[in-house]
């Protein structure tokens, strides 16, 4: 795939639409919407022994690059499902941000100041790259049935499944499934037909969006402006792409009528000025006003919301497409528990109250970062007047700069297990996610705790820090042993420091990579306490 080209599919008729009136297929999964979240639930949960069918409207992807950021915890959760590798091979890396207030720099940020981590802050990748990748894994894995050209237009519930019309080419037939995942964007059909909506803030701001591809020395930063020469009084943004592509985001008056100000003969004057040279070729333009919004519960009956169907946020913090993927990983296997009988069905509410704080964590950062780069009062003015003033003078006002406060991993909220009474000097807090260091083989080869965690199963992991009298991890739990008479040894030091590891301490993982709990002391009965909790059976 080159840039900006479309790849078509085709319908293709599947099995299920030939059965009799009244004899509809049953599946277990089925997972409406094939972007980088549904197709990544997909794999997960196929991954993970099940057989998903994956519907989708449409029958191509490629058209415009739309998100191009995703963070380091995607690129852990995709090295899972086996294409994290190949989107960092093919992304821009980066990791150091730069906020300029006219023609001046004010601040400069590093969002991964240690090395010792096997994926890099953030990477710049066009979404029909990920999502290429994404269809191709998907094509690898049995357990996948993908389905284009397939629109949902009927849903009912029923006591023990969920009942689907879809719409073909050749024309309707049914469906049901155990379990419904809604992945179908901000615009879900699916949401209409439970009846729910969307509650949260309207922004009438306006951004013009353009992808340009041109040949540019800029180094592979993020670079935002307030105020910029080029472009008086409004603020900008500009990222690199993979093949010579740049993606610049321009402020516009809410007022702006956006059929004219995305015509290219309007626009291309304006990014000359931004570039001081006309020299570039319009690969996509787009313009765009934004919300803040999210459904009031994420679970219907057997209807599951993940994504931007479930939740939206302007897109200054990267925080959209990452937040939903990090959906896709915590409902993937508490789903897969459930389908196996190993929880019971009441473990899914814990995604609903997860990841529905985590959608207004992001809401709220992503609404302070929109009023601050487009204050509707005279107030919020005069507050980013006094930040930017003091940001060339002071350090505590270049922190207070809101340029769009970078996607960071959602922190649950984890009961603490007796272990954490006493004193961590740092450390993984339960509810926090995995963070990554190198390891040595015994052979003296390289590797990484990610890779480790990856290796080690789909279920709950145990790392432990050995000290010779190794705790019996509970039945179904994984171990990561680290010793200089293990498998792997921490020759660097840098898990131990990460950890606050004394030999001895112990971590119970999550499937998803989260801290179920923590311990300095390990026994099998608190383990087992702490995997009862974690996986909704105490």
């Amino acid at each position: 795939m080159t840039a900006g080209a479309a790849t078509q599919f085709g319908y293709q008729r599947h099995p299920d639409q030939d059965r009799p009136e009244g004899s509809n297929a049953h599946h277990p999964v089925v997972v409406v919407g094939a972007g980088p979240v549904g197709l990544s639930l997909a794999i997960d949960l196929a991954q993970r022994g099940h057989g998903v069918v994956l519907l989708d409207d449409a029958d191509r992807i490629g058209e415009g690059s739309r998100a191009i950021c995703f963070s380091k915890r995607s690129l852990e959760f995709w090295d899972r499902l086996g294409v994290g590798q190949r989107m960092v091979d093919k992304g821009v890396v980066w990791s150091v941000g730069k906020i300029f207030h006219g023609a001046s720099q004010v601040y400069q940020f590093n969002l991964l100041p240690e090395d010792g981590h096997k994926m890099p802050a953030f990477i710049n990748l066009q979404q029909f790259y990920a999502e290429a990748y994404l269809v191709e894994r998907a094509a690898e894995l049995p357990g996948i049935s993908l389905r284009w050209r397939n629109k949902v237009t009927g849903l009912a519930q029923r006591n023990d499944h969920v009942s689907l019309t879809v719409e073909t080419p050749e024309g309707p037939y049914r469906l049901a499934a155990t379990h419904v995942i809604a992945c179908d964007g901000a615009r879900s059909s699916l949401r209409q037909m439970v009846g729910a909506d969307f509650a949260g803030q309207v922004f009438e701001d306006q951004f013009l969006i353009a992808d340009v591809k041109m040949a540019a020395d800029f180094p592979s930063e993020r670079w935002f402006w307030f105020d910029p020469p080029f472009h008086a009084g409004r603020s900008a943004l500009l990222h690199s792409q993979p093949d010579n592509i740049w993606r610049l985001d321009l402020q516009l008056s809410p007022d702006a009528d956006p059929v004219v100000e995305k015509k290219p003969e309007n626009v291309r004057p304006r990014i000359a000025r931004m570039l001081g040279h006309d020299d570039f070729a319009f690969e996509w333009i787009s313009l765009y006003k934004f919300q803040c919004r999210r459904m009031e519960r994420f679970i219907h009956g057997r209807v599951i919301f993940a994504g931007d169907a479930a939740h939206q946020v302007s897109p200054f913090g990267a925080r959209g497409a990452n937040s939903g993927l990090e959906d896709a990983e915590n409902l993937a296997w508490k789903l897969s528990r459930v389908l196996q009988g190993t929880s019971p069905e009441s473990l899914l509410e814990t995604y609903n109250i997860e990841r529905s704080a985590a959608a207004d964590e992001n809401i709220r950062e992503s609404t302070r970062s929109t009023d601050f780069m487009a204050p509707s009062s005279r107030e919020e003015e005069r507050l980013r007047r006094a930040v930017l003033a003091l940001a060339s003078e002071t350090e505590f006002g270049k922190r207070m700069i809101n340029g769009g406060r970078l996607s960071v991993p959602s922190t649950y909220q984890t009961p603490l297990s007796s272990d954490d009474a006493e004193a961590w000097a740092g450390g993984v807090k339960p509810g926090a996610s995995l963070l990554d260091a190198p390891l040595a083989t015994r052979e003296g080869g390289k590797t990484y705790f990610s890779d480790a965690f990856n290796g080690a199963g789909r279920g709950f992991t145990l790392l432990q820090f050995a000290n010779g009298e190794a705790v019996t991890a509970p039945d179904g739990v994984d171990v990561v042993s680290i010793g200089p008479n293990e498998t792997l040894t921490d020759a660097s030091g840098l898990l131990a420091k990460r950890y606050d590891a004394a030999p001895g301490t112990a971590y119970l993982f999550r499937p998803d990579g989260y801290v179920a709990g923590r311990f300095r002391h390990p026994t099998r009965a608190a383990l087992e306490t702490a995997l009862a909790r974690a996986s909704g059976i105490q």
